[in-house]
């Protein structure tokens, strides 16, 4: 069996971040999101991967390299626009060849891996195999309808009436078979080759097309929304481990890692938390399920449940919280006359100021 990690598409809605990162490259723990799910892939036995990578290439193999540090071969599949998770099975057609697969999206975070999965889906080998979980809000996702004996029946992307709150997670496992149907795929009105519509061509051929409905987390780390929960819950797992330098003027409270290289100086840090390689935590209070990046500055501030990506400064600031932090980011207090907010901000930012 092979994989297919798709690591293209552009972010929309996590820019202004991914006006300049890779949207798979944004850190849960100061670790780029789609590591993790090349760590499920190598634990499930799977060592041939295929990554689909867009406009951000460079960016994703420079990270992942030749996939050897995650005990992966990797090949790397340009995929020329984000038209479709059909489509990027179908730029991948010689890649794949006529083996089984499991295609993996690169933003997408499981608990639990998927390493049972692929052992059921090696032994029953239907045409298909969807993971499913129950959403609050249907009308914003890929969506299944099962019979009463539980095989999938029905298929539609992002319904104005949803027939079920089943929601496809972006693992899949599929024979050849996938192929034949992709191969008859029109466009969708989103201009793109629905998997959801090369599903439901499996279905109305008479294939076998099985579903597992995980009771586990899920998460979709397509917002800030969800990066931020997704960080919480890694760091709910945090093993504590003090490689850097913590002064005797400062506290570590709960589950607190400080990588090597990171002084911490008259601060307290409560955790779960992380202070990154290199970074500096000066007379400042970092609170729970923060991640501080690597090279980072956090100075005369206090900042909790926020990911901030490396190189940041943060200086004098009385209060951040729930935010993200790019790159290279400067955060400093206003002066005191004029009493004024001064901003730049990149396009799609969102920025909330208390008076």
């Amino acid at each position: 069996m092979r994989a297919l990690v798709l690591a293209g598409g552009s972010g929309t809605r996590l820019r202004p971040i991914t006006h300049t990162s890779a949207k798979q490259l944004v850190p849960v723990a100061n670790k780029p999101v789609l590591f993790y799910g090349l760590e499920a892939i190598a634990a499930a036995g799977i060592r041939e991967t295929g990554v689909v990578v867009g406009d951000t290439y460079a960016e994703i193999e420079a990270a992942v390299g030749d996939g050897s540090a995650f005990g992966l071969e990797v090949t790397y599949i340009r995929q020329a626009a984000p038209l479709g998770l059909a489509h990027a099975v179908l730029v991948a057609r010689d890649y794949l060849g006529d083996e089984d697969f499991v295609m993996y999206l690169g933003d997408n975070f499981i608990v639990g891996g998927v390493s049972d999965l692929v052992e059921r889906f090696a032994r029953e080998r239907p045409a298909a195999h969807i993971m499913l979980t129950r959403v609050g809000d249907p009308g914003q996702f890929g969506i299944a309808e099962l019979d009463a004996a539980g095989r999938v029946v029905g298929l539609e992307e992002k319904p104005a009436v949803p027939k079920s709150d089943l929601a496809l997670v972006g693992v899949y496992l599929f024979t050849a078979a996938i192929h034949e149907a992709v191969a008859e795929l029109k466009p969708s009105w989103r201009g793109e080759l629905e998997i959801t519509d090369a599903l439901h061509w499996l279905i109305t051929a008479g294939r076998r097309v099985e579903s597992t409905v995980i009771s586990g987390y899920w998460k979709d780390t397509g917002n800030v929304t969800d990066m931020l929960e997704v960080n919480r819950l890694v760091l709910e797992s945090l093993e504590p481990r003090v490689d850097g330098r913590v002064d005797g003027a400062s506290e570590l409270i709960g589950r607190v890692v400080v990588e090597a290289g990171a002084r911490v100086e008259r601060s307290r840090i409560v955790g779960p938390a992380v202070i990154g390689s290199g970074a500096r935590v000066l007379d400042s209070y970092v609170g729970p399920f923060t991640s501080i990046g690597a090279d980072c500055t956090v100075s005369g501030s206090e900042i909790e449940y926020s990911i901030v990506l490396p190189r940041s400064s943060i200086a004098g600031v009385s209060r951040i919280e729930a935010s993200l932090i790019g790159h290279d980011v400067e955060v400093t207090p206003a002066p005191a006359t004029p009493r004024a907010h001064r901003l730049v901000l990149g396009d799609h930012s969102k920025v909330q100021i208390s008076s």
